[in-house]
């Protein structure tokens, strides 16, 4: 009889996935893949111009006659547009940390097609991933159902988010107008402060107007509410700024820094703004959020993995930028930028089977007082 009435109560407490999430969470991994794949795709149409013509990295515009090129831009216009979908049938918690799979698609894909060996460290990464995401899934809340995208606006226009909108809004411009002039050529979280403050406005714009295009799709017009177009307003204006101040991140700093600590601020941003205006834990219970957060860390331990181990494949490899300067005769000691930088002659003109790791060789520039 207890064992009877303890099943029962188990299949009470999980009641499954809804079908608007199970669309959703659909969506998300397609999205997922095909963004995956475009990167793949595009470096493949950027090697084949290049062999051709100018490399995009010193200036040339030949990918842009490149066909191949073209498929993975077309393939990552497609993968955008099933996440812009996916946010209007699941909760924002369920998708955005799904975006990390796209890196596991890349670099399977990278490994496999461009020969890119994958560390074992990054395969740790890539299971870690999947593990963070199949427990946020699990435990994802229900998908909240809304008739009208007015009911939207009313959530957006409660205290709770006002407040939420007027910190994100004073925090973004003060760190246009006061921090970046200072420190955005020094410090990474300046840049990818406003883009991950503004990215969690975006992103509840984008599911409000993904809703309401829904609603429209299935008879309900929603283009006829002002609403509507306050938030497609939002989204654009959003948009623009957030990939304007991506761009002078990546500009400005190493790949490898920008985008495991940008999916961290985004994704936290963005769950905060979902859990604020949608309210997506008034329906779930204290160990279903927990579990969501152990799975949103093993995520960012995965992520963090596979960013920091993507260039370890072997011994020999390690030893790619020392070979790349006494390439270009950085060890003359005629060549002025080597008497600019202080760099150990032995470290340029040793063998690649000593040992020698080239992570700690100093790349700093003397000071003005010391003689080259």
């Amino acid at each position: 009889m207890d064992e009877g009435s303890s099943r029962s109560s188990w299949t009470e407490s999980y009641r499954g996935m809804s079908s608007a999430n199970i669309k959703g969470l659909i969506l998300a991994l397609s999205s997922s893949f095909f963004i995956g794949a475009s990167f793949i795709v595009k470096k493949k149409g950027l090697k084949k111009a290049a062999a051709s013509g100018v490399r995009a990295g010193a200036g040339g515009y030949s990918y842009l006659y490149e066909p191949l090129w073209w498929v993975g831009m077309i393939t990552m216009i497609v993968g955008e547009i099933a996440n812009f979908a996916a946010y209007a049938f699941a909760p924002a918690i369920l998708v955005t940390p799904l975006g990390a799979l796209s890196i596991i698609i890349s670099a399977g894909l990278a490994h496999i097609i461009l020969r890119e060996r994958l560390h074992i460290f990054g395969v740790l990464g890539c299971v870690l991933c999947v593990v963070g995401s199949t427990s946020i899934v699990l435990h994802a809340p229900q998908e909240r159902e809304i008739e009208s995208v007015k009911e939207v606006w009313d959530l957006a226009t409660e205290p709770g988010f006002l407040l939420y909108a007027a910190f994100v809004i004073a925090a973004v411009f003060i760190l246009i107008f006061h921090y970046i002039p200072q420190y955005g050529q020094t410090h990474v979280l300046v840049y990818i402060g406003v883009c991950s403050l503004v990215g969690s406005l975006s992103v509840m714009s984008v599911k409000a107007l993904g809703i309401a295009l829904k609603l429209t799709f299935s008879g309900m017009n929603q283009l006829v509410y002002p609403q509507t177009w306050v938030f497609t307003l939002v989204v654009l204006s959003s948009v623009i700024t957030q990939m304007n101040y991506l761009n002078k991140a990546l500009d400005t700093f190493n790949t490898a820094v920008v985008s495991p600590i940008y999916y961290v601020m985004f994704t936290s941003f963005t769950i905060l703004a979902s859990v604020i205006m949608f309210k997506d834990w008034d329906r779930q219970n204290p160990t279903q959020i927990l579990t969501e957060m152990c799975g949103f860390v093993t995520i960012l331990s995965g992520t963090f993995l596979l960013h920091k181990t993507k260039d370890m494949v072997d011994g020999s490899s390690l030893f790619l930028p020392m070979r790349r300067l006494r390439q270009e005769g950085f060890d003359s000691e005629s060549n002025p930028l080597r008497r600019s930088i202080s760099i150990p002659m032995h470290l340029l003109t040793h063998s690649e089977g000593d040992g020698l790791d080239p992570e700690n060789i100093p790349l700093r520039r003397q000071d003005a007082g010391r003689s080259p």
